[in-house]
Formats: structure tokens, sequence, C-alpha cells
């Protein structure tokens, strides 16, 4: 729809004012006088002298009806009247005796003939100002009645419904049905509220959809929390009954009670930073970080929990210049995550490679494990707060569901990312980067 701004819908009703008044004028003139031209041009002036010598050198016919007819045509075609008198006024002959003097406008001249006065004659042409003004009043009044409506139609009605629409929305219904205009600023103030009803929706759209996940959160979390405090509080009241009495027995309960309490540990230290990284605006500590390092940190911290299954984690490639700017707690605590599920869903005796290098002005690395890989609904949904598939559902596997989704949020607050898939030798196969420094 093409809009006009309120500057030129202003001159454009100024100039209707102005211009429909006189074209009622102009229109009533020319009904009246058959002519645009407001005064005499010279062939009207022309035909006035005529018929004035014509009634002066024709004295003797003035009662003569022939004549009298003659003057009416003249008189006709020129949109006149006349009336002639006697020396002692008495009406001798006039073409129009129905129409009102007042409306018409008189010429008044005497015919004198050798110093005496024959008659006299009155000339009448249509006062056409009158009608003319009156013609102007109306086109006034109806360039006033077609600007108030498009004043009440474009601006004003759209005004009004906007004003309702802003109380809807602050009273919290945003279903508004929004007003349009030609104008353009209207339409602009139209456009701005269609954007903040639109972003609002979205609002209240994702804080539904974030209540929904922390009622989901807390419900797996409290489940997830649920299942080793059973378990431990059971092995601690074996040990404080005595039911574990042999030194065999207690340390199996304790090393049940460790890793139990260890699960814990990891279930919270991952909750917290979920929390962080999810709900909390946390501030990066940014710094000038070695990436390779980092990764080399990791290794070393997972290394023992490798030994136990005998893997072996193999540093494929690490190139050199891989320097980015980024907080390192929290890039280790992604790295970790990564070879953390890598070493999990590896089978004993299998592989882990990681590289590391510079592609333009990006760091990009890899993990790569020789486990089973992700299946295809893996691949939709592995980054879902909580989301375990079916292969690391057993408890055994340690796995909380909230690593790799930590890993991936941490790259994206550095400005990179992180994607998942399955390597054509098999095995699962992450992929990341982050923007390289310098």
């Amino acid at each position: 729809m093409k809009t006009i701004r309120i500057r030129k819908f202003t001159i454009l009703s100024l100039f209707l004012i102005l211009t429909l008044p006189w074209l009622f004028y102009v229109a009533a003139h020319f009904i009246e006088t058959k002519t645009v031209r407001l005064g005499m041009d010279d062939s009207q002036k022309e035909n006035v002298e005529s018929t004035i010598r014509l009634i002066e050198t024709n004295t003797d016919k003035w009662t003569d009806p022939a004549w009298q007819e003659q003057l009416s045509r003249q008189l006709e075609k020129m949109n006149m009247d006349v009336s002639i008198l006697s020396d002692s006024n008495q009406e001798i002959f006039r073409t129009d005796s129905e129409r009102e003097p007042s409306f018409k406008r008189a010429e008044h001249f005497s015919i004198i003939q050798d110093d005496q006065v024959l008659g006299r004659v009155a000339m009448y042409q249509a006062n056409s100002k009158v009608t003319q003004m009156l013609a102007a009043f109306v086109g006034l009044l109806s360039a006033f009645v077609i600007v108030g409506y498009a004043i009440r139609r474009y601006i004003l009605i759209p005004l009004e419904k906007t004003s309702h629409c802003a109380r809807q929305i602050s009273e919290g219904d945003l279903d508004v049905q929004l007003p349009s205009s030609r104008i353009t600023e209207i339409a602009e103030v139209h456009d701005g509220f269609k954007v903040m009803v639109d972003g609002l929706n979205e609002s209240f759209q994702k804080q539904v959809e974030l209540d929904d996940e922390r009622r989901f959160v807390i419900a797996a979390v409290a489940h997830d929390l649920r299942t080793p405090l059973f378990a431990l509080r059971g092995y601690l009241d074996g040990l404080e009954k005595g039911i574990a009495n042999s030194p065999d027995k207690m340390a199996k309960y304790l090393a049940v009670c460790k890793e139990k309490s260890a699960q814990l540990d990891r279930l919270v230290e991952e909750l917290f930073t979920f929390t962080k990284t999810e709900y909390l605006d946390v501030e990066l500590k940014e710094n000038t970080v070695d990436l390779p390092l980092v990764l080399q940190k990791s290794i070393d911290s997972l290394t023992p929990s490798a030994r136990k299954k005998h893997i072996s984690i193999i540093v494929d490639h690490f190139g050199e210049d891989c320097v980015i700017m980024g907080d390192s707690h929290l890039l280790e605590r992604a790295m970790s995550n990564l070879l953390d599920n890598a070493v999990r869903h590896t089978p004993c005796y299998g592989k882990v490679f990681v590289q590391c290098f510079k592609d333009g002005n990006k760091v990009i690395f890899t993990v790569q494990d020789t486990g089973e890989g992700f299946s295809s609904e893996d691949l939709q949904r592995v980054f879902e707060p909580l989301y375990r598939g079916e292969a690391s559902r057993n408890r055994s596997t340690g796995g909380v569901g909230l690593g790799l989704t930590i890993s991936k949020k941490i790259m994206r607050r550095h400005g990179g990312d992180l994607v998942v898939d399955n390597h054509s030798d098999g095995g699962a196969l992450l992929r990341g980067w982050i923007p390289s420094h310098g």
C-alpha cells in the first residue's frame, strides 16, 4: 500500500481547500455566461455597443413587434435583458419581466434627440457574481468535508485504534488488530507496533519454552540425584548396621559410596556449569589461549579414566599458531566434556583421536572415537539438555546428558560452534571451531 507523508498530505489538503471553491466559482460562471472568461471580451463589448446603437438609431421602432423580436433575439445571445421607458417613465418594452432585477447588473442611459429626452434605456446583464459566490461557498464546504473525511479516516481513526491496541498490549493481550493508514508516519508507527507485538509474542513463547525446559530439568535432575543418593544411603546404612562384617565387604561398600559420591559431584558440577551458561549472563574472562595446550591439559586429566578401559588417546595433529581469545577455564571444561564423552562411549582397547589446526581465521579441533557412533536420533537431539541416547542410559557410564550441551554453549559464547557426525571409518566425530586471535 502506497503511503504519503503527513507534510505532503497537509499541503494537498490546503491546495484542495483553495482550489475547489475556485473551480466551483468558474463552473458557476460558465453555466451562467456560457464562457469561462470572468470579464467581457472584445466581441462582447462590440455586441453591447451594437445593441446600444440599434436602440438609439431606431427610436421610431420601439413599439414595433418585429423590431422588438429582433432585439430580444440579439439580447438573448448576449444573455442580457433590456427595459425601454418613455420620457414619462412609462414602460414601452421589456425583454424579460420574470427575472429579478436584484440578480442583474444594470447599465442605464437616456436617448436624447434635439435636446429632448425621447426615453430611458436600462440594460441588464445576469449578475453572475452572486451565483458564483454561492458556488464558491459550496465548493469551500465540500473541500472541508473531503479534507475532514480524509483526516478522520487516515489519521484520527488509525490513531484511536493504535491507542486502543496500546492499552490492550499493556494489559497483556497481544491478539490485537493493528490499523493501517496511508499516512507514512502512522504506517511507520503501525510497523513499529507490529515488530513489538511479534517480539513480545516471541519472547512469551520463549518464556513458555524456558519454563517447560526448567520444569523438565528439575524433574530429570531430581531423578538423577535420587538414584545415586538412594544407593549411597543404602550402602552407608549397611556400614552403620554392620552388614559389611568383613574387610572385603567394607572395602566394597566404601568403593561404591565413593563412586556414587563422585557421580553426585560430577552431576552437581555439570548442573552448575549448565546454569551459568544457559541462564546467567556470565562475563568471559578473556585472555590469550593456546588451544592445543588446553586440549593437552584435558587429555592429561582424562588419561586415568582411559587407562582403566585400556583406551589410547592419540594426538593426531596439533598445528602451530592455534591461539584464540577466550576463557581458559570454560574452554578446558568444554574440551574435557568432549574427551570424557569419547572415552565413556569407546569400548575397551579402543582409541580416541584428537586434532587441532588453524584454517584461515578459524582454529578447528576434532575429537574422534572408535565407538558405535551416533544414531540418527542422536544426531538430531544430542545437544538437547539431559538427552541421553539408548546406548548411554546406563548409569554405569556416568553420563547425565549435559556435557555436549555445555560444550556447544561454551563454543558459541566464544563466537564459534560445535557439530557432531559419524566418521567414515566408524565412531563418533565431534568438530568445533573458534575464531583465531590475530
